[in-house]
């Protein structure tokens, strides 16, 4: 799980900060304004979406493999096989191969490597949408997301790990002052959990979120939970399991009118994409947030494109939000 990032340590860390605000300004200008990417469709015939003012395609690229994350379960060396195979170079190569295929958003959180490398992608001419990871805190929810927001974010929620924290802390209400913030910048503001409920309360208390980003995953994987296990992933730090009860997930979304970004679909590489993307699409989901290595963009970017024409999925029961 990834850990909020303080001022101090952002800061100090950022491309941002190493050549001070002018370097900033350059960073913007170099970011399509979110009026032109709305102008954008997604390319080679994947279909998009829309959030707030922005084109989304349907398929979103995870940030995880790029910010150097990997849910391994007990194989501990596959996090530092994925990050000395996704050297900077490789994750710019990535990032063109998705454009290529018509992926033209990613989920990221606003930490300095893939941050160093959108700064060199957008200033290549490189249209990619960032979806920043908001990562506030308790006594301080406004830095963090100002900061994404600056640099090029199209658009920022809260993640899904603070979400539920919040929820257990009593502190719900906080996410939607989050929300209100990012959409004050004039970028849509959404709210992530792994946690039903923290849903179930944001439509409760009405905050006004423009997306959810929510998991959704079916529970037909050899590892999707042990005995010992609890449905809490937060204070448990469970690493097999991410929606623990997936059809309570697919009853209650289907009352809910907003976009939403169906994210860890694959638990986190434990189902296949025709599976897990079938299940998702079919269930709800508008949009699937995948992690995917550039080997293997080409073949989930038809994938998704032709199970979107699927009857199943465009006459789903629940009504397309966007």
């Amino acid at each position: 799980m990834n850990t909020p990032i303080n001022r101090r340590n952002f800061i100090s860390r950022s491309v941002m900060a190493s050549a001070g605000a002018g370097l900033a300004a350059k960073v913007r200008a170099a970011r399509p304004p979110a009026a032109e990417a709305a102008a954008v469709p997604a390319a080679a015939g994947m279909p998009a979406g829309r959030i707030g003012n922005l084109t989304v395609s349907r398929l979103i690229s995870g940030g995880n493999l790029i910010s150097g994350w990997a849910h391994s379960r007990d194989l501990h060396y596959v996090p530092s096989l994925m990050r000395a195979y996704n050297t900077e170079e490789k994750v710019l190569e990535t990032l063109a191969v998705l454009e290529q295929h018509g992926v033209n958003t990613i989920i990221a959180d606003p930490r300095k490597k893939p941050m160093d490398v959108f700064k060199r992608h957008w200033e290549r001419g490189g249209k990619m949408q960032w979806i920043a990871e908001g990562h506030p805190g308790l006594d301080d929810w406004k830095t963090n997301i100002q900061e994404s927001i600056d640099f090029g974010a199209s658009a920022v929620y809260v993640q899904g790990v603070i979400g539920d924290k919040w929820l257990n802390a009593g502190r719900v209400e906080l996410l939607g002052k989050c929300v209100e913030f990012v959409k004050s910048q004039g970028v849509p503001g959404g709210i992530g959990a792994h946690k039903l409920e923290v849903i179930i309360e944001s439509e409760r208390q009405d905050l006004g979120a423009d997306f959810y980003v929510k998991t959704l995953h079916h529970q037909g994987y050899w590892s999707s939970q042990r005995p010992d296990q609890h449905d809490d992933v937060v204070e448990n730090g469970a690493d097999n399991y991410w929606d623990v009860d997936p059809q309570r997930t697919i009853t209650f979304m289907s009352e809910v009118t907003k976009p939403w970004i169906a994210f860890k679909t694959l638990a986190a590489g434990a189902i296949r994409p025709e599976s897990g993307f079938k299940y998702a699409l079919e269930n709800g989901a508008d949009f699937l947030c995948v992690g995917m290595f550039d080997f293997q963009v080409e073949a989930n970017a038809k994938l998704a494109c032709n199970l979107l024409e699927t009857p199943q999925v465009r006459n789903r029961q629940r009504e397309w939000c966007a």
